[in-house]
């Protein structure tokens, strides 16, 4: 469940991009969202009991990093949060280090939110640890853009309940609006809806520039 990953030098597991997800991996990983969900609460705080996963936030962040800390809790997992404001980082400990000291501390798992694009693959690289990518500078999104794909699936009438595949969202646009530029989420989610047949599409807000929509690899 790696995306794009297929080297040796990222831990199996990791979530670094969805640019190149296959489609059989997209269907995996709902199926088990799907499986997950309907469980009892004991039986799944029991798939992770006693794992030990790092929260590396380098942004402030509300929504992701407690759904991030509140998931792993449910499933079992033992939880630290390590910030940018209370931490070594604050006195100039580099990603490497920091992700190299938290390896060592014992964490089996790290959840990084980054302001540089690509700072999850360094991160990896360098840890050997499976990475999952919480939001890289202006690069991506991936878990938010599978969280969109499963509420569309759930939400939108004719589609949800069949098997996925690159038809699944055949006849579906999907329109983004906003300052598609600096959009992670837009992003991931014009990399990930189309591998399933929907027709992404941008809307410029007002005041945003042309060139926002061609960053994200999309068409206004």
């Amino acid at each position: 469940m790696h995306g794009a990953v297929k080297s040796s030098r990222y831990a199996a597991g990791s979530l670094l991009t969805v640019s190149d997800l296959p489609v059989v991996e997209v269907a995996a990983i709902l199926a088990a969202t799907d499986r997950i969900e309907r469980m009892s609460d004991a039986d799944r705080a029991r798939m992770l009991a006693g794992r030990r996963i790092a929260l590396l936030f380098y942004e402030s962040s509300t929504r992701t990093r407690t759904s991030f800390e509140l998931a792993a809790k449910s499933l079992g997992a033992i939880t630290t949060l390590v910030s940018d404001k209370s931490s070594s980082i604050e006195k100039g400990e580099s990603l490497k280090d920091t992700g190299l000291t938290l390896r060592a501390l014992g964490a089996e798992c790290i959840i990084l939110r980054h302001a540089n694009s690509g700072a999850p693959y360094l991160l990896a690289q360098s840890t050997g640890l499976p990475v999952l990518n919480a939001g890289d500078g202006m690069h991506e999104h991936p878990s938010q853009a599978l969280l969109d794909l499963r509420t569309i699936l759930t939400r939108l009438p004719g589609v949800g309940g069949g098997l996925i595949n690159a038809k699944t969202l055949s006849g579906v646009t999907v329109v983004i609006t906003g300052d598609i530029l600096h959009s992670r989420v837009a992003r991931s989610n014009a990399m990930l809806l189309p591998k399933l047949g929907a027709r992404v599409v941008a809307v410029r807000a007002e005041g945003v520039a042309a060139g926002g929509c061609v960053g994200a690899g999309l068409s206004c």
